[in-house]
């Protein structure tokens, strides 16, 4: 969730934009509705396979999420060494070391976290506040990077803010009893989204970077951390046979397979539209949740989803809407709405 959006943004931010191929007459669909309508699909099917490794999350109860966490980045780290290798990068760039470190803490921090939440919440209600991780990215890059932030980025997270109340619904706003409301998956779902705006920053000063040295010093660190934790909480165990096994193989690779998609369709296309095709991350999530656990979610919950893919929408629209010549027609007729 929080990772998966970052290897996109990297991406994005360290590549050249790409042009255009002109247009022959003669054809019906020239290149660029191609490679839109590739870059679109490929980022929804990267969203199918990051909602399957949360619903095995969600499944595999009788494993410590930490654990699970750090199966997951060992299903990053086994692809991601042959590419660093390939490409010849050092995997400890000096004068980059701490930034890399800090990058890596606050990325194992956030998926540890994120998962701790699937846990213990519904696994629509987690998805659904992680997702918007991108409302609360603006704001910090207002306030670390000083980057423009106007009247629609203020919009989006209230937006966001009140699907976030309803979704979570704290005790002293709808008048439930504190001691049937678990504050923990709350809590650590909005900590993971914290930690997760902060991976976008750092990585914002690590474009320079190739994203496989960032892959694999960000895999290596969060495995020492996640194993760490679970050992010292007693909760490191082998997965039972059967089972199990099998699913937490599929976790890795899911996991890799999602990242990879992810990373060719923001090769492909604008990050706008990525992002918004990657809504569909949440509809998945509350498809898995009714069919495998039998939760119907309640209209707070769906209100909520809502407001918050919304946020996420106009976002995306804006990015695509700035990635256009100034010169186009679209941008000049409803720039005003972005501002």
């Amino acid at each position: 969730m929080a990772e998966r959006l970052e290897l996109r943004n990297l991406v994005i931010e360290s590549d050249s934009p790409s042009t255009s191929s002109p247009v022959t007459p003669n054809v019906t669909s020239s290149p660029k509705t191609q490679i839109k309508i590739l870059g679109l699909l490929l980022a929804a099917i990267s969203s199918l396979f990051f909602s399957l490794s949360t619903l095995i999350v969600k499944w595999l109860d009788d494993i410590d999420p930490l654990e699970l966490a750090a199966f997951r980045f060992v299903g990053i780290l086994i692809p991601s060494v042959p590419i660093l290798i390939y490409n010849k990068q050092n995997p400890f760039p000096k004068g980059q070391r701490l930034m890399l470190l800090l990058r890596a803490f606050a990325g194992a921090t956030s998926v540890s976290l994120i998962f701790y939440a699937i846990r213990h919440m519904p696994l629509a209600d987690a998805s659904v506040i992680v997702f918007s991780v991108p409302v609360i990215v603006a704001i910090f890059a207002r306030i670390f990077l000083k980057e423009p932030c106007g009247l629609f980025h203020y919009f989006t997270l209230f937006l966001t803010m009140i699907g976030v109340l309803l979704i979570t619904r704290p005790p002293f706003l709808f008048g439930q009893s504190t001691k049937q409301y678990n504050i923990l998956g709350p809590l650590a779902a909005l900590l993971s989204t914290f930690f997760g705006a902060i991976v976008y920053i750092l990585l914002r000063a690590l474009k320079n970077l190739h994203f496989s040295v960032i892959m694999v010093t960000f895999a290596t660190y969060s495995i020492i951390q996640t194993t760490s934790m679970a050992w010292a909480t007693g909760n490191l165990c082998w997965p039972k046979c059967g089972t199990e096994r099998i699913l937490v193989i599929a976790l890795g690779a899911f996991s890799f397979s999602g990242q990879m998609l992810l990373t060719i369709a923001a090769q492909l296309e604008e990050a706008g539209l990525v992002a918004i095709a990657r809504t569909v991350d949440v509809v998945f999530a509350f498809v898995w949740q009714i069919i495998f656990f039998n939760e119907v979610p309640n209209i707070f919950s769906i209100i909520g989803a809502v407001l918050v893919t919304s946020s996420v929408v106009l976002i995306g629209l804006r990015k695509w809407m700035m990635s256009m010549p100034s010169t186009s027609s679209f941008r000049k007729k409803f720039g005003f709405l972005f501002l």
